[in-house]
């Protein structure tokens, strides 16, 4: 079965030039299409895309108002991609918060975008690690608040997967995390889903989120 994506972005030479990267992959089929953020709620529960990749700004309903309403409406939703122009956007923290994936820059090679949509798709890594560091350091600190500097103590995660935590945040793959902890890599993905279960994650990045607004991992 090929990896099916739905593409949600205002400009129609974005949506072509995307739509002849991916679906040229044998393993990736574009599914769908739309416009604009309002779109996506009734175009993921017809098509049920695997991966939305969707623009962060457009000017009816945007990418952190339509990955909230996705996350909230649908269930088992799929993984979303947030486009942006600008890496240090506080709208893409803004989709990351809100349930996002990761995101992609537009201006990245057609092998990145395929790469990052497989990435995502697979729930293994963050896409762009450094820069969601660097978007923690620039809006963390402020949209944390009391609750999220104590989320990481109520959870009670042990010694072992506070390191695991530490080293997701520095964008380490379960292999790579394996390799450093000297363990098996199944091992590894136990620890990581408990983490993610112990803060109530949907996934690797708002663990990662939930570690820096809360103080847990400190911005570079």
């Amino acid at each position: 079965m090929p990896l099916t994506v739905l593409l949600v972005d205002d400009e129609p030479l974005v949506r072509a030039g995307l739509c002849a990267v991916l679906g040229a992959q044998p393993d990736i089929e574009v599914v769908g299409e739309a416009a604009d953020g309002a779109a996506v709620i009734p175009l993921v529960r017809q098509l049920r895309p695997d991966v939305v990749v969707m623009d962060v700004r457009m000017p009816l309903m945007d990418g952190i108002e339509a990955t909230r309403a996705v996350l909230r409406t649908v269930p088992a939703p799929p993984k979303i991609v947030v486009v942006t122009t600008f890496e240090n956007d506080e709208y893409v923290y803004g989709a990351l918060r809100a349930g996002a994936d990761g995101f992609l820059l537009k201006r990245a090679r057609p092998a990145e975008i395929v790469h990052a949509v497989r990435l995502v798709a697979e729930g293994d890594s963050l896409l762009f690690p450094a820069a969601v560091r660097r978007l923690a350091a620039s809006y963390g600190r402020d949209r944390g608040g009391p609750a999220a500097r104590s989320a990481v103590e109520r959870a009670g995660l042990t010694g072992r997967e506070g390191e695991v935590l530490r080293l997701m945040a520095r964008g380490l793959s379960n292999a790579e995390i394996a390799s450093r902890l000297v363990v098996g890599t199944e091992t590894v993905k136990s620890h990581v889903g408990s983490v993610l279960a112990k803060l109530g994650a949907r996934d690797r990045t708002q663990a990662v989120i939930v570690a820096y607004e809360s103080g847990f991992v400190a911005p570079g």
